[in-house]
């Protein structure tokens, strides 16, 4: 079987988060309007948005994926099929469905686009993914629940296309079908409202001894007892790639522009060292990423790591228990916006003295310090703050420095 390298699809949470993945190396991108989108809460895109985001990426040859991935109610469907048919007109490349009944409406409204299953319609097994082939879905994102040799049978039992999430956050319920954020909050997550309770802090209550709280763990703190560990299997794409996977996909809508361009550029550059190894002749599916990753991936900070399901069950090792993230290294400075000047709109606090790391399509990012900040009317500044625009002055200067690249700060 010849080898092929699958697509990096990336999360477009907002218009920036699109330009940052697409600069970093995303070959597809995924997004969202206000409407039938499992992330309302992301910045999203109105039509004119997405019209802008669709020429965009096509403009550097880059496919537009829109999630219409709610589980849907009756009231749901009015004005789906003019929605369809506005997305059909934007130019789409695809459709990510988890309802069938949305699928079959987009099948008889919008014949020609290609229609994804979503990770949430939870395909696991072969007999699953057979049955939604033969209903014409042209690629199917499989259940985060399956390991390799599971993934193995699928693609040897079909020949639709394969998506796998390989990085990002893990809902603790089954493939995202989850209710507690309805009864905590009233927020529905299968509409796209998710209040993330899996994330808060949880003591335990007796229910005739009201007010006297009891830690589940033997500190004050209580417990994160449904907070897993982000997924990550970074390590694991060579055998990905060998298992025959036609897209790897990165979780991370709501996340920051920065984690975005920071988590991309890892996998893109994971991508194309294995693609080299494999035009010198090497065994895919034996092939070990060098050290250098893991060094990077360990810089791009949220819950920890866990490859999930990947091998066999997760263990309490997967999850994380006393606190809701843990700690952070390094945090994004800034998105270059000018060259000649520098200048960098800034993301978090940037004071002269700071180490920065330039972080250019090579793995290995580039390192400098912080000589002088100005504003844009040339006052000098000791301190510039998230939402400023500022002339910066750095030593070593980079020699590839380009527009919307990323600075990243070290947290002492």
């Amino acid at each position: 079987m010849d080898i092929q390298i699958p697509e990096l699809l990336a999360p477009a949470g907002n218009f920036d988060k699109l330009v940052t993945a697409i600069h970093y190396g995303a070959d597809a991108v995924y997004l969202g309007g206000p409407k039938y989108s499992l992330r309302a809460r992301a910045g999203n895109f109105d039509d004119a948005g997405m019209r802008r985001a669709v020429e965009y990426a096509h403009g550097r040859g880059v496919k537009v994926y829109i999630t219409v991935n709610i589980f849907a109610h009756n009231r749901d469907l009015e004005g789906l099929e003019r929605y369809l048919e506005f997305l059909r007109q934007a130019g789409a490349d695809g459709l990510i469905i988890a309802d069938p009944g949305i699928f079959h409406v987009a099948r008889q409204v919008v014949p020609e686009l290609s229609l994804h299953l979503s990770t949430q319609a939870n395909v696991t097994n072969v007999a699953s993914a057979q049955f939604w082939q033969q209903q014409g879905a042209a690629r199917l994102n499989l259940a985060r629940e399956l390991g390799l040799e599971e993934i193995r049978r699928v693609r040897q039992g079909t020949d639709v296309e394969l998506e796998v999430f390989v990085h990002g956050a893990l809902c603790i319920s089954y493939s995202g079908r989850c209710m507690l954020s309805n009864y905590f909050t009233g927020r529905d997550a299968n509409q796209g409202d998710c209040a993330h309770p899996c994330r808060y802090s949880y003591k335990l209550v007796e229910e005739k001894r009201p007010g006297q709280y009891f830690p589940v763990e033997e500190d004050e703190r209580g417990t994160y007892i449904f907070n897993s560990r982000d997924l990550c299997l970074l390590q694991r794409v060579p055998e990905l790639i060998a298992a025959g996977t036609n897209s790897i996909k990165i979780e991370g809508r709501m996340k920051s522009v920065g984690y975005v361009g920071s988590v991309v550029r890892l996998y893109r550059a994971a991508l194309d060292w294995i693609q080299l190894q494999i035009f010198s002749g090497a065994d895919c599916e034996k092939l070990l990423l060098p050290n250098t990753f893991a060094k990077e991936m360990k810089k791009i900070g949220t819950r920890g790591q866990t490859e999930n399901f990947f091998d066999a069950h997760p263990s309490t090792e997967a999850m994380l228990y006393d606190t809701i993230r843990t700690t952070q290294g390094y945090a994004p400075a800034g998105i270059v916006t000018g060259i000649d000047p520098l200048i960098i709109d800034v993301r978090n606090p940037i004071e002269c003295g700071d180490n920065l790391e330039y972080l250019c399509p090579d793995i290995e990012p580039e390192t400098c310090t912080v000589v002088s900040m100005e504003t844009e009317d040339r006052r000098p500044v000791e301190r510039a703050n998230p939402g400023n625009r500022i002339l910066l002055k750095i030593n070593p200067t980079p020699n590839d420095l380009t527009i919307h690249s990323l600075f990243r700060r070290y947290m002492e």
